[in-house]
């Protein structure tokens, strides 16, 4: 949050590192802790409270000091429960026996979605995205809407076929056969290919989510081009 310089020793000289700008200092994400009275003893707070609170301070020596009377707990821990053979099973990590890596049980490293993620938070030492789903209803809902026109494609390319077999056709059935071939395989298609058939456009709903999704996504930028002009 603050200047940052590199030392030479050797030569003396101090060179400036990084300087964050009031711009940067707004940009930052807002930070949600849990309150001190609400945390666990091992919650990193509390836990390492004096510690910081030494630091803060400025007294290197009384922080080295509670360091060393922390770390001694947890050794004295870990000694009583291997000569009890208490196995220790950690809550939000697990150990990768290919690397010997510690790994965040709960780790979500897919890229963060605008127009789904609301926000991430943390609960019990859970991290957790609040999401819209909207973009799942909407898959799913053009999913059913495309398969459902399919399926009455096929019924009508089915009674095509079964004019055609008819024992004698009238010259409506013969007009028809050419407007009645359809391609064999129908399971999977794109947009252009709902066009090709002759599906002009999904159902309404389908038109009407769309439309929301971007009237949304252009107050979003709208807002975010006022809060620029506002900064500047």
């Amino acid at each position: 949050d603050g200047e940052v310089h590199i030392n030479e020793l050797k030569n003396g000289n101090t060179e400036m590192f990084w300087n964050p700008t009031s711009e940067v200092r707004r940009q930052r994400l807002k930070r949600h802790i849990v309150l001190f009275e609400e945390q666990t003893d091992f919650e990193s707070e509390r836990l390492w409270q004096h510690v910081t609170s030494a630091i803060n301070k400025g007294d290197q020596h009384k922080a080295t000091q509670e360091k060393f009377v922390l770390e001694e707990e947890q050794r004295n821990a870990a000694r009583e429960r291997r000569e009890s053979g208490m196995e220790w099973k950690p809550l939000l990590f697990q150990h990768d026996a290919g690397t010997n890596e510690w790994h965040y049980k709960y780790e979500d490293l897919r890229p963060w979605d605008p127009l789904n993620d609301i926000a991430q938070f943390e609960k019990d030492g859970i991290l957790q995205t609040m999401e819209r789903h909207l973009s799942t209803r909407m898959s799913n809902h053009k999913a059913t809407c495309i398969n459902n026109q399919i399926t009455r494609h096929k019924r009508s390319a089915k009674g095509c076929r079964h004019r055609k077999t008819s024992d004698q056709p009238s010259s409506h059935s013969q007009n028809t056969e050419s407007s009645c071939s359809t391609p064999e395989s129908v399971q999977e298609l794109s947009d252009d290919d709902g066009k090709y058939l002759g599906f002009e456009s999904l159902c309404a709903q389908c038109g009407k989510e769309m439309n929301h999704l971007k009237e949304i996504h252009s107050a979003v930028l709208s807002l975010q081009k006022a809060q620029q002009d506002i900064h500047r």
